[in-house]
């Protein structure tokens, strides 16, 4: 005969033990909140946070999100990775702020076969042991800055300048440059270089001038990414000035000010939302982002880099829901397969950035409906024809 004693101790372990079928889906998010790309990494894990507010379940399973800070380190963006994947057995992994970054990171979870959505833009990376691994939010360099080299052709310039960081963005930046302009019969005529941690550009600003462009285009993001445009507007220069998705940032404006007016920049469909016609698929999204933002910050967005991460969120909800339906469980290597399965078979998942439809080929995703061109007008975004 069972005792009392047994049966309420029996009953505890019930309590106690999760039902099959209810693990929670761990999710491993690196990010910089501090260090010089925190002002990418906070807008990141904001980000992250209107993603919960948004979906914060899937197929009655919770998402849970376990969160490292990399302090802008590559470095330790590697590590974190291995610490999320190795300790904490998490199902997939989301980050980070900045390319060099993501890059470290990215390469980690190729070596470690679990699957990554990048919110940063990075070159290819080998797709491993069977990969590919990765998929990225952001919009591929070349189809952003392929939207500049179009504006310059129309005005008619011939020559550009260019003026970015010394890593790995700056190279995606000006390599895409090249490339399109090469095309557009326009001519490249300086690569001035500065690092994000610099204090000054004064030398390259005036090597850049010396070379007389009809154009000047910027190959930084965030705060750093303000200080050419400063020392462009001291010495005068009033020629056309063309930006990146990087500059639309709260902290880029407060910094450069007035010496941002005029300044056109490739970016995503939600920085324009309210500009876009309702028919767009982008516009709806966009604007529910903008209220899980809120909701979860307390706060309305100021910055493009928080969306990239939220559509990440949105490519792992959908992913999921697919993978779930495979039978395979959170939390096994089953699952895992299922998930990274699932990540190259999206199809047409409209985000705030874009319309994602990946696939082993294509880890970006995204068509020109991802792209949009934007002018600095005292502080707003003004949506270019």
């Amino acid at each position: 005969m069972i005792s009392m004693k047994t049966l309420l101790a029996s009953a505890a372990l019930l309590v106690a033990v999760p039902q099959a079928g209810q693990a929670d889906i761990l999710v491993g998010f690196v990010t910089g909140l501090s260090g010089p790309v925190s002002s990418i990494g906070i807008p990141n894990a904001k980000g992250i946070a209107a993603g919960e507010a948004y979906v914060g379940e899937v197929s009655g399973e919770k998402l849970r999100v376990i969160q490292l800070d990399d302090a802008s380190d590559p470095t330790a963006s590697a590590r974190n990775a291995r610490k999320l994947v190795e300790q904490e057995k998490v199902d997939i992994l989301i980050g980070t702020s900045g390319a060099p970054q993501t890059l470290a990171m990215a390469t980690a979870a190729i070596e470690m076969k679990i699957p990554m959505i990048a919110v940063s833009p990075i070159a290819p990376v080998p797709p491993g042991d069977g990969g590919p691994w990765v998929v990225q939010t952001p919009q591929p360099t070349p189809l952003l800055v392929q939207g500049i080299v179009d504006h310059m052709k129309a005005r008619g310039l011939k020559t550009v300048a260019f003026i970015g960081f010394s890593d790995a963005f700056g190279d995606l930046m000006y390599d895409s440059l090249s490339q399109s302009a090469k095309a557009a019969d326009i001519k490249v005529i300086a690569n001035e270089r500065y690092a994000r941690s610099d204090s000054s550009v004064t030398a390259q600003v005036l090597r850049a001038l010396a070379a007389r462009p009809d154009a000047i285009m910027l190959g930084g993001t965030g705060t750093p990414g303000a200080l050419p445009v400063l020392a462009l507007s001291e010495r005068g220069y009033k020629g056309p000035l063309y930006g990146n998705h990087g500059l639309i940032s709260a902290d880029f404006l407060r910094l450069a000010g007035k010496a941002a007016n005029g300044i056109i920049c490739p970016t995503g469909p939600v920085t324009a939302a309210e500009q876009l016609p309702a028919s767009n698929p982008i516009q709806k999204v966009a604007l529910d982002f903008r209220g899980a933002f809120e909701k979860a910050n307390g706060e309305p967005p100021t910055d493009s880099f928080s969306s990239y991460s939220f559509d990440g969120w949105l490519v792992l909800v959908d992913a999921a829901k697919r993978a779930l339906a495979t039978g395979a469980k959170p939390g096994s290597p089953e699952f895992r397969a299922a998930l990274r399965q699932a990540l190259f078979s999206t199809k047409e998942l409209a985000g705030t950035q874009g319309v994602y439809t990946y696939t082993p080929a294509d880890r970006h995703g995204v068509d020109d409906r991802s792209r949009i061109l934007v002018q600095i007008e005292d502080g707003k975004y003004k949506l270019l024809p």
